[in-house]
């Protein structure tokens, strides 16, 4: 490949190029309108695409060419547009419980849940959070990931929130993926403090000005739910976060009703898990412009319904799907296992699916120029040893990328 960052390289030819171009934003796709090139190209230049055709059309063009094994395949690098994976520690001892039928709410109130993470955490130095991340980045890099969003969330003291939200932002320049960092200090009740409302009050009062002094994020995330905080308390807290000037997200109705609404009344970018919502939730949701991200990881680690993603789909909802990888109830990371498990139970075509993980996961990040392969676009796909896309989803998860680009430079990895 040539050195020089401005000549186009052509990369394929590809048994089939998926460019997810010109799908709708938001509703059911039938697998017959993915766009998909046969002996496909991708000319690439300066990290971005030129221009997505017929390989043996693009030779013509390029100074030079990139190849990868006979019969690939490849689309948009995935992006998984809710994660908690900066964090100190193991919840196995947790899992141990649930396996004995021990609720959420009962493994907390014996010294497990989030605080256990908690724990873990305030004690990990930033240094051995930042080594713990940059390797979960590299599977994720492995998996065909070119955008996550992280939040923090297991601190829930001014110290360790800054600190996981410094190692965040400090490893978008040691690896490749692009990093979302969101801070979620509202994620449950710390020992330090006896009432919520207290608690959020001093978020809002105290934290905010310093994450906003720091440029650490834009974002704010709350778990509204009845292990967590309640309807009101996260009415005042996301009202509170967007007056100083924050993006809204929210863990909403994952075991009971409220969030939806919440996050819906106040037009918050996401609303997160859903896994309770009924159908007046998600038409809220479609009313307010609110994307449904589903995480069928925690349905599948706390053994519980996973959310109604056919419904949102059938009433026109822009579905999300993303991992939630937490050292607790979702350990595993895989969005493409999750995703692929998650269509068999709620019935998705291969194009919802993939939709759901690559360009309408970049809406829900308001990440611009990502998730689809045209002109001007991050040249950020993943690449698979196969000549059928359908291969990705059917074997749901055990076909893993030989290859993931972003920004136009090629990670290779042994065959699986």
């Amino acid at each position: 490949m040539t050195n020089k960052q401005n000549s186009p390289v052509l990369f394929g030819p590809f048994e089939e190029l998926l460019t997810m171009d010109g799908l709708p934003a938001s509703g059911p796709i039938k697998d017959s309108n993915l766009p998909i090139i046969k002996e496909g190209g991708l000319l690439v230049s300066n990290g971005k695409v030129v221009k997505a055709g017929l390989y043996s059309d693009l030779a013509l063009h390029a100074a030079s060419s990139y190849s990868f094994k006979s019969k690939t395949v490849a689309l948009p690098a995935y992006i998984d547009a809710h994660t908690h994976m900066c964090f100190a520690g193991s919840r196995s001892q947790d899992f141990m419980m649930r396996l004995q039928g021990k609720t959420y709410s009962e493994i907390a109130r014996e010294g497990g849940g989030i605080l256990r993470s908690v724990k873990a955490t305030r004690q990990a130095s930033k240094e051995e959070l930042m080594k713990l991340l940059l390797e979960r980045l590299q599977q994720k890099l492995r998996d065909g990931i070119g955008t996550a969003e992280i939040k923090s969330g297991y601190g829930l003291d001014e110290a360790t929130e800054l600190k996981m939200l410094s190692v965040i932002n400090e490893a978008k320049s040691l690896q490749p993926i692009k990093l979302i960092p969101t801070l979620l200090a509202a994620h449950t009740l710390p020992p330090e403090f006896d009432l919520r409302g207290a608690y959020l009050e001093w978020i809002v009062d105290e934290l905010f000005p310093k994450v906003k002094d720091g440029n650490l994020t834009e974002r704010v995330d709350i778990f509204c739910d009845d292990c967590a905080f309640t309807v009101k308390e996260a009415s005042y807290f996301l009202f509170e976060a967007k007056a100083q000037g924050f993006t809204l997200t929210c863990h909403a109705d994952q075991f009971s009703r409220g969030g939806a609404l919440v996050a819906a009344n106040l037009r918050a970018l996401s609303a997160d898990h859903l896994e309770a919502s009924e159908e007046e939730d998600l038409l809220a949701l479609k009313r307010s412009g609110t994307y449904p991200i589903v995480l069928p990881g925690a349905s599948l680690g706390l053994g519980m319904p996973f959310a109604r993603a056919r419904k949102m789909l059938d009433l026109d909802l822009p579905l999300v799907i993303a991992s939630d990888w937490n050292p607790g109830s979702a350990p595993s990371g895989d969005l493409v296992t999750q995703a692929s498990i998650l269509a068999v139970f709620e019935k998705l075509t291969v194009a919802e699916t993939l939709a759901a993980i690559t360009y309408r996961a970049a809406s829900a990040l308001k990440v611009a120029k990502r998730g689809i392969l045209k002109p001007t676009w991050a040249a950020d796909f993943v690449v698979y040893q196969a000549n059928d896309h359908r291969d990705i989803i059917y074997r749901q998860g055990a076909l893993k990328p030989s290859a993931t680009v972003i920004g136009g430079v090629p990670y290779l990895f042994s065959d699986p």
